[in-house]
């Protein structure tokens, strides 16, 4: 690759915030009404307005649907009868949350006994959202959702045991539309409080400059490395994955730029879209925001977010050690180097040059796993973030040092009265700052750029906040007619004869359900079906809504519909199903974790399990972990086919078993994985054997940028 390429491989800027807005007057009134909304959720959650949680759903769901329905008809442009529909459904959905702010007391006192006028009020809500829903993410998961509505109007008249004992009318309205438990339940509640400010603070951070931040520091560490610009892929995009949390939109943003680099130094476009996908979905499942869902488990388990966070650090790091793995294999077999250390960019430079925008995240982990709440800790995390943002475009027109130096000094105390003084103390520091900017050269540009991302963060928001209300309907259901434990009832009976045969048939469940619908609203649904099984049938809490959550994620990446992959396929330039396959292969640890976490909780650092019992639980921490590693780089050698030279089909297959026995949790079935493995080794030492067609001798071809 010559010098020039690389120069502009390098520079290629990512178009990661494509403009939704339409320049046009309705566009600016939604620009407006976007950040109105940012605005309301901030407030809220600094208690700078305190409403009972009620209000505060009711009217997140409402700025969701009036955003949401002008937002898309802007956008596809049908016409003006489709505009002046979209506008009257968001009108009637602000309707809804002003009359539950006028009739909040007397509604709280007709509860149980709703009178007409609360029961259309009631269906105009719950319609709402589900048109809401269909708009903004497709049909899936409203179909999903109104299948389960009419489970609880009509199940009475199925056969037992799938039939309950029937509810009327009001009661399902009264039931899915008022108090906390439809469509205001706990999805929304976390929606309103946590998801949505962790998903500014991610705005701001990417508009700041982290992806470029994130992309410099993995090319300066492992670009030079053979196969650097896979790996530049899985460092940036799992690091950009913790911020962001979703990882469709993560695919579409960094792999802008590594998709066009892997294939430009020789990886298959479908290995390089499914690197990409596999990388990007992972980043949900890394701490410390891991795509928001960790929030929604501590709410939901009654546990501390770092409870959470403990359970996912090793699958986490296993996983995209996995990935690491097949792209240095796959590197190996195709003969692909690194980049050109000239033409990298310095990690050390990188970091000194943009320091400042890894204090709000070091800060916002620190306060998760110091104790503090999620919603103390974002709210902070975000409030230091934008006395950066403010603070380094004053400070860069300050030439003298230690004035600079003094105002730096000042903006970290303004910063530490959070903790003294609460929000109040902050706001009043960013109204200064705000005003100062408006003095100094460049400033205006970081008032537009805070602006953009308030903006930008509510519209990222749409599809998950609208997600939690619609999936409210099913949680609903579960709450009223126990639906849960008809399904959980089957799990359970078929786990008393096989644990594995339940946890297969789980996992079908979550891969199906999440064909349609995103992480978070998956999860919701799967936890509250097969959670409860799970639990019943030995497994560790924690340990069965992580193995929901994980395969809620994988898929995104399974055949057929691998929304994650399909999302990087024009920019590979490859089918999305061909990106599916390659990605099924690379995250092969995500498939294999949760299993293992079942049978040996400390994978997961969880108590429990016959393995703790026996040996003790640190020793068991070591041998699942060690157990793993062997299983996951062994399986990569079989897929890859490649160990430092090509392997025949004899060791591939040897490989494939010796993982395939070190996962089950057999009887002996740890011993003959262990005697496949040391097979495996003296079959490499011994007889290397010959494969035809050598690729590592035939130097790849590149693509032309």
């Amino acid at each position: 690759m010559s010098a020039t390429t690389a120069d502009q491989t390098l520079s290629h800027e990512p178009n990661t915030h494509e403009q939704h807005f339409p320049a046009t007057v309705e566009g600016k009134l939604l620009y407006g009404i976007a950040v109105l909304f940012s605005l309301f959720q901030i407030a809220t959650a600094a208690h700078l307005i305190d409403l009972p949680s009620q209000l505060v759903r009711s009217t997140h769901v409402a700025f969701l649907l009036l955003l949401g329905f002008p937002l898309v008809a802007a956008n596809i442009r049908k016409g003006a009868v489709y505009t002046a529909g979209a506008w009257a459904l968001a009108t009637a959905g602000v309707a809804v949350a002003v009359y539950q702010f006028v009739e909040y007391e007397p509604l709280i006192l007709r509860a149980g006994d709703l009178v007409p006028f609360d029961i259309y009020v009631g269906v105009v809500a719950i319609a709402t959202v589900f048109i809401g829903a269909w708009v903004i993410m497709g049909p899936a998961l409203p179909i999903i959702s109104g299948l389960f509505l009419a489970y609880c109007l009509f199940g009475e008249y199925l056969p037992s045991p799938l039939n309950h004992r029937g509810y009327d009318f009001a009661q399902v309205i009264d039931h899915m539309a008022y108090g906390t438990e439809g469509i205001y339940g706990v999805p929304t509640y976390v929606s309103s409080s946590y998801i949505f400010l962790f998903i500014l603070f991610g705005s701001f951070l990417e508009r700041a400059g982290m992806i470029k931040l994130f992309t410099d520091v993995s090319l300066g560490l492992v670009g030079h490395k053979r196969g650097g610009p896979a790996k530049v892929s899985v460092i940036s995009s799992g690091l950009m994955g913790t911020i962001s949390g979703s990882g469709v939109a993560n695919v579409v943003t960094t792999g802008q730029f590594t998709i066009p680099l892997m294939k430009r130094f020789g990886y298959r476009p479908a290995f390089a879209g499914g690197v990409e996908a596999t990388a990007s979905m992972g980043g949900q499942i890394m701490p410390p925001v891991m795509g928001a869902v960790a929030f929604i488990m501590a709410e939901t388990l009654g546990v501390e977010y770092a409870e959470i966070v403990k359970a996912a650090l090793i699958p986490a790091i296993l996983y995209f050690a996995s990935v690491f793995w097949m792209v240095h294999l796959e590197a190996g077999k195709r003969g692909l180097s690194g980049l050109d250390p000239k033409d990298l960019p310095s990690p050390l430079a990188a970091i000194r040059r943009q320091w400042y925008l890894l204090l709000p995240l070091a800060a916002l982990v620190w306060l998760l796993f110091s104790g503090y709440t999620p919603l103390f800790a974002g709210t902070a995390g975000l409030a230091l973030t934008l006395l950066l943002i403010l603070g380094s475009s004053i400070a860069i027109g300050m030439s003298n040092t230690a004035v600079r130096t003094i105002f730096w000094i000042g903006i970290g105390l303004a910063g530490a009265s959070f903790f003294q003084y609460g929000f109040r103390a902050v706001l009043v520091a960013i109204l200064v700052l705000i005003a100062w900017n408006f003095l100094v050269k460049g400033g205006r540009a970081a008032l537009k750029l805070s602006v953009d991302s308030l903006a930008d963060g509510a519209k990222t928001a749409l599809p998950v906040g609208v997600a939690c209300a619609v999936v409210g309907i099913i949680v609903g259901t579960m709450t009223l007619t126990g639906a849960a434990n008809t399904f959980g009832q089957f799990v359970v009976a078929v786990g008393q004869h096989s644990l594995f045969l339940s946890l297969i048939l789980t996992m079908l469940t979550c891969i199906l359900l999440g064909m349609g619908i995103p992480t978070i609203p998956n999860y919701i649904i799967t936890s509250s079906i097969a959670g409860p099984a799970l639990l019943e049938l030995g497994v560790p809490l924690i340990v069965s809504h992580m193995f929901v959550f994980y395969f809620g994620i994988l898929a995104d990446l399974t055949p057929p519909v691998a929304l994650a992959c399909f999302a990087a396929a024009p920019i590979a330039r490859e089918s999305g199903l061909r990106i599916s396959f390659e990605a099924v292969k690379v995250a092969a640890a995500g498939f294999v974790i949760p299993f293992m976490a079942v049978y040996t909780p400390a994978l997961m650092l969880q108590d429990g399990g016959p393995l703790a019992a026996a040996i003790g639980y640190p020793l068991a921490v070591v041998y699942i972990v060690v157990k793993a590693s062997l299983s996951i780089g062994l399986w990569g050698v079989a897929v890859i086919g490649y160990l430092n030279r090509p392997l025949p089909l004899l060791h591939r297959l040897v490989a494939a078993a010796a993982a395939f026995f070190l996962v089950a949790a057999l009887p002996i079935t740890d011993e003959v994985g262990a005697a496949l493995v040391l097979l495996f080794a003296l079959m490499v030492w011994k007889f290397p054997g010959k494969v035809a067609g050598d690729a590592a001798t035939t130097p790849p071809k590149t693509e032309t940028p």
